[in-house]
């Protein structure tokens, strides 16, 4: 009986790490895509020699992601903020405007984070109603 309890404490908490897992991966997928862009822009537009440069690096970074950060949440989570910040800080150090839109979009970012935080420290003992 024991065993069986063990088990069903830790199948919640391995739901709760593939939720993040998943969603991690697929902020790794945004943000390849968004940065694949923005370099088959610089074909057509003149894109800054430094903004170039740190996104072929951030786009390489994210790409090897998928294999040295697949185990590590910290490493995919440190991936995705230096390659978001390789994004967001060039634009924002030339045109300070854009830091007002940003501060925006980021108030349902801390609220889909902090529901992932809420989610991943969840008691596996509380089990919900059935049918709710």
């Amino acid at each position: 009986m024991n065993a069986s309890m063990q088990g069903s404490q830790a199948q919640p908490q391995g739901r709760w790490s593939k939720v993040e897992k998943v969603t991690s991966i697929c902020m790794l997928v945004v943000l390849a895509s968004f940065i694949g862009t923005r370099l088959a822009f610089a074909t057509v537009w003149e894109l800054p020699i430094l903004d170039l440069v740190l996104s072929i690096a951030a786009l390489v970074l994210v790409l090897a992601s998928f294999w040295f950060a697949r185990h590590r949440r910290s490493w995919r989570l440190w991936v995705i903020a230096l390659a978001s910040a390789t994004q967001i800080v060039p634009m924002v150090c030339r045109e300070p405007v854009l830091l007002f839109p940003l501060l925006a979009a980021a108030i349902p970012i801390a609220i889909v984070v902090g529901c992932l935080i809420a989610l991943s420290k969840k008691d596996s003992s509380v089990r919900p109603a059935p049918g709710s």
